[in-house]
């Protein structure tokens, strides 16, 4: 009797412990939440990318999960008010934008609170058009119906920019259609063309070209100059011919700064993880798509907002100069 019960007694603590330790390596495991853009987009597919790299890297002590995302506008202001690890995509001078509580984000407040992670390729601003719409440089966008990037978006803030600066603004028709819908609006030729703002090649784009003839605009450099000077931080960007079907030359457009960031509710540990792995896991990323190639680690300098403090221990170990400004 006094054997069994001391049987009974060594069974229970052994499932005790068990427990305890499933239990331990669940609360090890940290739940992260990456959004960037759309579903056709480019960067969806790098957060796909990235959420598969960190489980696997971390062995899964992170556990990602990718959301779908209207654009950069809807990220920003998710971030001010998200709790727990959020990873998101932006161009850094909307940060700016919204510290200073102007535009889409007039009168909010919580914006102090993103922090850098890292840098991620840059935004290529694509005016796609009809082959057959007769459009064959930006001038000619003049009385056509367009469609500026999804509603609410930087994109459409962006390429209205754009056009404004080249004085075409108030000579065009917008449609405010979402991204995910302009291609099927231009091949059912119900506009004349749309913007889209994604690291090159363009998935959606690339679906596009193989099922209808398509322009991708380029800018002279003189536009490109008139940007530029109003847009430090933009810079000159080339895609490449055969890019996309049918693309036999160069396009010159217009690239902008895209990072990665955080907020303080992200904890240090997990933002040293997600750090460190992505930039000892760059290499793996650019073998399966090479629009990471470009990203290098000065490019971190270039994001502007304060480094997430767990960012920093990375960065500090690896020898990676961090201005003071974003410490």
């Amino acid at each position: 009797m006094r054997l069994n019960a001391l049987k009974t007694t060594a069974f229970a603590l052994a499932l005790g412990a068990t427990a305890g330790l499933l239990s331990a390596g669940a609360e090890a495991q940290t739940r992260l939440t990456l959004k960037s853009a759309s579903s056709t987009s480019s960067y969806y597919v790098m957060m796909v990318q990235l959420a598969e790299m960190l489980e696997d890297a971390t062995d899964g002590q992170i556990q990602p999960t990718v959301e779908e995302s209207q654009g950069s506008v809807q990220n920003v202001k998710e971030a001010a008010r998200r709790s727990g690890a959020f990873l998101f995509t932006t161009p850094p001078s909307l940060l700016d934008t919204a510290r200073a509580g102007e535009g889409d984000f007039e009168g909010e407040e919580g914006y102090d609170r993103i922090r850098t992670l890292f840098a991620v390729p840059f935004i290529t601003v694509h005016f796609v058009v009809s082959e057959d719409s007769g459009i064959e440089n930006i001038e000619d966008l003049a009385g056509k119906n367009f469609i500026p990037g999804g509603t609410g978006t930087f994109c459409e803030g962006r390429t209205k920019a754009v056009l404004g600066l080249l004085g075409l603004g108030e000579e065009m028709e917008f449609s405010n259609v979402e991204l995910n819908n302009a291609p099927d609006a231009l091949r059912n030729g119900r506009v004349d063309g749309y913007a889209t703002c994604s690291s090159h090649p363009v998935p959606g784009l690339v679906e596009l070209a193989t099922t209808m003839d398509v322009n991708i605009l380029s800018f002279t450099d003189e536009q490109r100059e008139k940007i530029f000077a109003e847009d430090p931080l933009s810079g000159p960007i080339t895609i490449a011919a055969g890019t996309y079907d049918g693309q036999d030359e160069p396009v010159k457009t217009v690239a902008v700064p895209v990072g990665a960031f955080g907020t303080t509710d992200m904890d240090d540990d997990t933002a040293y993880q997600v750090v460190k792995s992505f930039w000892e896991q760059r290499d793996a990323l650019v073998d399966e798509n090479p629009w990471w190639e470009g990203v290098t680690p000065d490019l971190v300098a270039q994001m502007g907002t304060p480094i997430h403090p767990g960012a920093l221990r990375y960065y500090e170990e690896a020898g990676i100069e961090i201005p003071d400004s974003m410490r």
